[in-house]
């Protein structure tokens, strides 16, 4: 699932290279329990790419390499939620939950995740993404 990625006047927009070996060809677990390796950050995307162009084929002899390119702007990303007091999910049962800042998309998007499973028999519970 990609999210979107937010831009407007006055936001400078980054780009990051990042990957690095995996586990396996599903890509979701770096392997050794290691960090994904961050490269960057590069003013502008064709400097990203060139940066993603050199690692990955450095690399291309390995089917568990990968790198990507994210872009990244001055917002955060944060996962929001909670339990509510009912399904129409206007007010928290308690305090509003907000987890993050987190550096890309992908990193929020597997707390969401989480966050979703460990809720997924309380119907009053809910998690969504917010870049702010």
């Amino acid at each position: 699932m990609n999210l979107p990625c937010i831009s407007g006047a006055g936001i400078m927009e980054r780009f990051w290279v990042v990957g690095g070996e995996y586990e396996s060809t599903d890509f979701r677990r770096v392997a050794g329990g290691k960090a994904e390796e961050r490269h960057g950050p590069f003013a502008s995307l064709a400097a990203a790419r060139a940066q993603w162009a050199a690692r990955s084929m450095a690399t291309v002899d390995n089917a568990h390499i990968r790198y990507r390119i994210e872009k990244e702007d001055a917002r955060t990303i944060w996962v929001v939620g909670g339990r509510y007091v009912d399904t129409s999910f206007t007010r928290y049962a308690g305090a509003e939950e907000r987890l993050g800042p987190f550096k890309s998309e992908r990193e929020a998007l597997d707390v969401w995740r989480a966050k979703a499973w460990a809720t997924v028999d309380d119907a009053l519970a809910r998690y969504h993404i917010e870049r702010l």
